[in-house]
C-alpha cells in the first residue's frame, strides 16, 4: 500500500510563493547582492527600507534611493532598524560576525531573515528566478550551488512556449470573469476543473489570442459544463451570414 504514495525526500526547502505585498522588508548592505534582493522585494510590491552607509552603495542601489524605490538610512545596522513592524530581513555585507548578530537578533524576534551566503543563517533561500507577467519560475539548489540554479533556469525558460506569461495573463481575467458569473462557495471545484480542461484543451497561442468578447462567448458554455473548440468560440455575431430567405441559416 505504501508504495501507492509518494516517497519521501528529506533536505528540501518548502517551496512557496510568499507575499510581501504592502510589507516591511529590511536590507541590510548596498552592494550587487542587495541590489538583486531590493528588486526582488520591489517586484513583490514590498516596501523596502536600506540600511548601509553610503560610502558602501552601488549605483543600482544608488539609483532606487534615488528614485524613492527605496527608504534610505545612512549608517550601518542598529537593533532598533527591527522595530518598525519589520516583516522579513535580508543581510548582505561582507562582515561575517555582525551578520550573524543581525541573524541571532531576527530569531529571537521571529522575523524571517536570510544571510547571504550562509545558508545555515537562512530561513529562506533565493533561488534563481524566470519572470514573464504573472509567470515565475524559481530554481532552488538550497543554498547548494546558485550558479548551477542559474543554468537549470535558463534551459527550462528556453523550453517554455512563447507568450507563457500572456497565456496566463488571459487565464486570470477569465477566472476573475467566471467567479462573478458562478460565485457560490459550492462552484469552486466545479469552477478550477473547468478552467484546468479549458488550459488542457486550447493552446498557448489560442488563450492569448482571447479577448474580452472571446471570454464572455465562452463563459455561456459554463453552465453546460462544456469546453468549446477555439473556432466555436471565434464564431462571433458579426462572422455569421444573415438568412437568405432559402437555404436557411448558414456560417
Amino acid at each position: 500500500m505504501s508504495q501507492s504514495f509518494p516517497p519521501i525526500q528529506p533536505g528540501g526547502s518548502l517551496m512557496v510563493a510568499w507575499q510581501v505585498r504592502d510589507k516591511h522588508v529590511l536590507v541590510v548592505g548596498g552592494g550587487e547582492v542587495a541590489a538583486g534582493r531590493i528588486l526582488h522585494a520591489l517586484n513583490a510590491d514590498a516596501k523596502v527600507t536600506v540600511v548601509c552607509p553610503s560610502a558602501c552603495l552601488n549605483p543600482e542601489v544608488k539609483y532606487r534611493i534615488s528614485e524613492n524605490h527605496v527608504a534610505y538610512i545612512d549608517r550601518k545596522f542598529e537593533p532598533v532598524d527591527l522595530d518598525d513592524d519589520v516583516a522579513m530581513v535580508f543581510v548582505a555585507i561582507d562582515d561575517p560576525e555582525a551578520s550573524s548578530q543581525i541573524w541571532k537578533l531576527c530569531r529571537e524576534r521571529r522575523i524571517p531573515a536570510n544571510i547571504a551566503d550562509v545558508p545555515s543563517e537562512c530561513d529562506f533561500y533565493f533561488g534563481s528566478v524566470h519572470r514573464d507577467g504573472p509567470l515565475q519560475v524559481m530554481v532552488s539548489t538550497n543554498g547548494n550551488g546558485p550558479k548551477l540554479a542559474s543554468i537549470v533556469r535558463k534551459e527550462i525558460a528556453a523550453a517554455l512556449p512563447a507568450n507563457t506569461g500572456a497565456a496566463i495573463q488571459n487565464v486570470g481575467i477569465l477566472r476573475r470573469k467566471l467567479r462573478e458569473t458562478a460565485p457560490g462557495p459550492k462552484d469552486g471545484p466545479k469552477r478550477m476543473k473547468w478552467i484546468s480542461r479549458l488550459c488542457e484543451s486550447w493552446s498557448s497561442e489560442e488563450l492569448v489570442e482571447m479577448d474580452e468578447k472571446d471570454m464572455e462567448t465562452l463563459l455561456g458554455f459554463y453552465t453546460q459544463d462544456i469546453i468549446p473548440a477555439f473556432e466555436q468560440v471565434q464564431l462571433k455575431e458579426g462572422n455569421i451570414a444573415p438568412f437568405d430567405g432559402s437555404m436557411g441559416w448558414s456560417c
